[in-house]
């Protein structure tokens, strides 16, 4: 596959950007990989793997002479980020991040960067509870979906050379306005991971079930909600905070659900419970046939590296 940029700057060197960095060097997509984490023993992680080809002690540094620099940073810290890399940006280069909140980040970030910069906000639909430099692996966006929400007036052609890029490490590209993939992503991620914490802090607080029952039963499905909630804290912290009025939203939504399936639990209406377990059992079936996940036990937690 031919080389789409020449030197790709990753700030913050976890999961996605050291995913991203493994994915490029296996296609050949960039010249060089340059990284800067703010742990300077992230810094060391990264460089004893070898996913990127320089590692930096400042993210001023890492981006001189980068034609694309990727923000993988919690979403409260991109602002931080983007006005100290600000001035060291290269002309023409391009600014994308990796944030799981678009409108805040481009709130964020956007006025930090100067003309001639191309800011290219992106989210990339894949991951998993583990974190750090050690979890990166380049099949991580095979088949997954990453969202580009391009603002108004943004370069065409800077558009569709990430794109290629992308593509180039498996993912299937969409692009979408930022507000309403903040409000997507409340419903199919922001919410269901607050969910998840909220069902793993009940069983915590429930003295009647002990915690070695909690662990032991776990494959009744607990499990998965553990799985769901060890992802990054601060990560989840900064989501909730950035997207408020969205996930307040859909978790508005949820709990008027939630009462209605209460009430039909109270009041024996079994013709209600089915119906409803029929219909989200179709949405399941139609993420499995759209390549999103696997029916097998281990709900897609194996990979292939």
């Amino acid at each position: 596959m031919a080389q789409v940029f020449e030197r790709v700057a990753l700030i913050g060197l976890g999961l996605i950007a050291g995913s991203m960095a493994h994915a490029m060097k296996r296609h050949k997509l960039a010249g060089h990989v340059a990284g800067f984490a703010r742990s300077a023993e992230t810094r060391r992680a990264a460089a004893e793997i070898g996913f990127v080809d320089s590692v930096h002690d400042s993210a001023a540094e890492a981006v001189k002479g980068a034609d694309l620099v990727v923000l993988a940073v919690p979403v409260g810290a991109m602002g931080a980020v983007a006005e100290e890399i600000a001035p060291h940006l290269a002309p023409g280069a391009t600014v994308t991040d990796v944030g799981s909140v678009k409108q805040a980040v481009i709130d964020a970030v956007g006025p930090h960067l100067p003309d001639g910069v191309h800011f290219i906000p992106s989210h990339p639909l894949a991951g998993t509870e583990h974190s750090g430099p050690y979890s990166g692996f380049a099949t991580l966006f095979e088949n997954r979906w990453w969202l580009i929400t391009p603002l108004d007036g943004a370069d065409e052609a800077a558009t569709a050379r990430l794109r290629r890029l992308f593509e180039g490490v498996g993912a299937q590209v969409d692009e979408m306005e930022p507000g309403h993939h903040d409000l997507v992503l409340a419903v199919v991620s922001h919410t269901p991971h607050l969910i998840a914490y909220t069902m793993v802090g009940v069983a915590d607080h429930l003295r009647r079930v002990s915690q070695s029952e909690v662990i032991k039963y776990s494959a009744s499905g607990f499990r998965d909600f553990t799985r769901i909630a060890a992802s990054d804290p601060t990560m989840w912290r900064d989501v909730f905070l950035t997207n408020k009025e969205a996930t307040l939203d859909i978790l508005g939504r949820f709990t008027e659900e939630l009462f209605v399936l209460q009430r039909a639990i109270r009041m024996g209406d079994g013709d209600h419970l089915y119906e409803y377990f029929t219909r989200t059992r179709a949405i399941r079936r139609g993420i499995i046939e759209a390549g999103q996940d696997t029916d097998a036990p281990d709900f897609g937690r194996a990979r292939k590296d």
